[in-house]
């Protein structure tokens, strides 16, 4: 007689957007026990996935949810994809990144409603906070922050490293006006997390709008990409919550100028820069969130991913004939 599974634990990791999720997650994949397999299904506002890539650089099995919250549809992006990284993974271990613009209500509706209730144990849900945001009254008037904070068990945060001793001062002053207490509260910075703050139980908590998030009318089954053999230079953009993504899946073979690509990472209209990309030095993890940029080394990947997300529209064929200076395909 065959023994029934153990739940796997899971967690979610929340935070707006350029907070440090995807590094944090890093960060813990690098602490995980010799020999235990650890999956994360990571949720995008953009449709080109690049923190899937990123992620795969340190063993994770990885399942990537594109294109915006992945609780929309009453969470069947989610589902679908949760579901294919079980059976492919059967990991340890399962930590989920939903989009910084996400909100966190139904995905824990999800998680906890009854096709999961036996399949998954949820510990506490861990939301990241860059304390120099808490100065900007849009962003704590934001619904989706606020949900965030509210959701959490224990509130990390991160980034002390860049903050003055006034802004870790008004985190803390913050942190004593929020109505629940009795959530865990740690600084750290780089994304640092310990491991041990992913043990215990979630305590659900109640979030002020849990209906404030617009789900999609339809699920959306368009047909899915040609490959880049077909289609080397693939483009795709998407909007919502107040944001717009621009990026790009590129065929392997295609190189790029780093220094053009640095170039336009630092325009100062865009909140974030992602790439996983092959470049004339070799192959390069961009990330500019802003106007911090991070530029690693990294393995070859099977496409080169570059992701452009700003609050104003983006002009997308300006910037695609950029990209395509930079890759030597136009002048």
């Amino acid at each position: 007689m065959s023994s029934i599974p153990r739940p796997i634990p899971t967690n979610l990791i929340l935070g707006f957007l350029g907070v440090g999720k995807t590094t944090a997650i890093l960060d813990l994949l690098r602490q995980k026990p010799e020999g235990e397999t650890w999956a994360v299904l990571v949720n995008e506002f953009g449709e080109v996935g690049i923190d899937g890539a990123i992620l795969e650089t340190e063993g994770a099995v990885v399942r990537e949810v594109p294109g915006g919250c992945m609780c929309c549809v009453a969470g069947l992006p989610m589902q679908i994809g949760l579901n294919q990284l079980i059976a492919r993974a059967k990991p340890d271990r399962l930590l989920i990144e939903p989009t910084g613009l996400g909100h966190p209500s139904q995905i824990l509706d999800t998680l906890t409603g009854e096709h999961y209730q036996d399949v998954l144990a949820l510990g506490p849900v861990i939301t990241l906070v860059d304390p120099r945001k808490l100065e900007n009254p849009k962003v704590l008037e934001n619904v989706q922050f606020r949900d965030q904070i509210e959701a959490a068990d224990i509130l990390v945060a991160n980034k002390s490293d860049l903050c003055t001793a006034q802004q870790l001062s008004a985190f803390e002053d913050w942190v004593a006006t929020l109505p629940l207490t009795k959530r865990a509260v740690y600084t750290t910075s780089q994304g640092h997390l310990a491991p041990e703050w992913l043990d215990g139980e979630m305590e659900r908590q109640p979030v002020s709008s849990p209906d404030a998030h617009q789900q999609r009318a339809a699920l959306d089954l368009r047909p899915p990409a040609p490959s880049l053999d077909e289609q080397p230079w693939q483009r795709m953009t998407n909007r919502g919550q107040g944001h717009y993504s621009l990026g790009w899946r590129i065929h392997p073979e295609i190189q790029f100028s780093e220094a053009s690509l640095l170039a336009t990472a630092m325009d100062e209209r865009l909140v974030r820069f992602k790439a996983v990309v092959h470049t004339l030095d070799g192959w390069r993890v961009i990330n500019q969130v802003e106007g911090a940029l991070t530029v690693q080394p990294c393995e070859p990947g099977e496409q080169s991913r570059i992701e452009l997300i700003s609050s104003e529209p983006l002009a997308e064929s300006d910037l695609d004939l950029e990209m395509k200076r930079a890759a030597g395909l136009a002048e």
